[in-house]
């Protein structure tokens, strides 16, 4: 089947998915985790299998779907709706796709710099974290236009996920020991004033390579948890006062932790070089884990996060370890939830 390039609108078909491969760390654990309870991201409680099968008599959703030949991605958010968003790092350009088709179109060009971790909220609104461009816009998910964009950094700076709390969307700086926060008002959008930078302080130091990536919230809401790429750990931070602390994980590592993804007292940690999805069961107040499954996918290549949509997970295949060329091909693959 012929292939159609970046920034052009592509027929997207569905390949059937294999089957995703499961090793059980802790069977103990496994039987005894809690449920999992509302999800933190939008759209992710959508009942059942909504988002995995349509009505009966109707084809099911696609458990992978192409994107733009070039594009190479890296974020994902969904929703409102059936519908999945994809950031360029190549140049910041958004695609929209129909989960229900795996169709989809670029929406909104880029400005030259990336996009990496996205959310969305329920008025349809589109956080991006800007990567090097040391910045973030909000999009919005109707038209694409760009709301509003905001400066977080004039230096070296990688701007990298982003997670919705109910007051505010926080930004994690892998290059940076700061955390950026811009304040979510009911009647309008913050403005660059608006902007409130926490220093991170306590036991995440930062090192050479990538600090801290995937962001969401504790399971109480009381904090947040991050990521740390380049040491596997996992850290508890207080938004009040930036101090940092680490994570008991019993002795695991999330070695190449990238975005993640709360649901109840379940989190899910995409390793990304080890094309590996790992499930742990975290507490209460977010200060002890532990890994309970690795979930990983002979369809995976490098994936770097995931959004949930009813019982599935979906990841953009991000191909880190393949030189991206013009013509270099990307995928999005689904596997469930649990």
């Amino acid at each position: 089947m012929q292939r159609r390039t970046f920034l052009s609108t592509v027929a997207l078909g569905s390949v059937a998915g294999a089957a995703s491969a499961l090793t059980v760390a802790n069977p103990a654990l496994a039987a005894t985790t809690p449920a999992a309870g509302a999800d933190t991201a939008t759209n992710s409680g959508a009942a059942a299998d909504v988002a995995a099968h349509a009505s009966s008599g109707s084809r099911p959703f696609p458990t992978y779907f192409s994107l733009p030949d070039g594009f190479q991605p890296e974020g994902i958010a969904i929703g409102p709706g059936d519908v999945a968003y994809f950031g360029s790092r190549l140049d910041g350009s958004i695609y929209h796709a129909s989960l229900r088709t795996g169709r989809g179109k670029v929406f909104s060009d880029g400005p030259g710099t990336p996009s990496l971790g996205m959310k969305t909220d329920s008025s349809g609104r589109l956080y991006v974290a800007g990567g090097t461009g040391g910045d973030a816009r909000i999009i919005d998910t109707r038209s694409g236009e760009v709301l509003a964009s905001y400066r977080f950094a004039t230096g070296t700076s990688f701007v990298n996920d982003v997670v919705l709390t109910r007051d505010a969307a926080w930004f994690t700086d892998s290059a940076n020991a700061v955390l950026y926060a811009l304040p979510r008002k009911r009647l309008r959008l913050p403005s660059q004033d608006d902007v409130v930078r926490v220093p991170l302080r306590g036991d995440i130091e930062y090192a050479a390579g990538t600090n801290a990536n995937g962001i969401t919230e504790t399971p109480d809401g009381s904090g947040l948890l991050v990521v740390q790429s380049v040491t596997g750990k996992l850290f508890r931070l207080d938004t009040r006062t930036g101090g940092t602390r680490e994570v008991d994980l019993g002795g695991d590592v999330l070695t190449n932790g990238d975005g993640l993804l709360l649901h109840g007292h379940t989190l899910y940690a995409v390793l990304n070089r080890l094309n590996t999805v790992a499930v742990l069961w975290v507490d209460r107040a977010g200060l002890r884990a532990r890994v309970i499954q690795r979930r990983t996918d002979p369809r995976f290549d490098v994936p770097t996060t995931m959004a949930a949509f009813g019982s599935r997970l979906y990841l953009p295949n991000a191909r880190f370890t393949t030189p991206p060329e013009a013509t270099t091909e990307y995928s999005v693959v689904a596997i469930r939830r649990w």
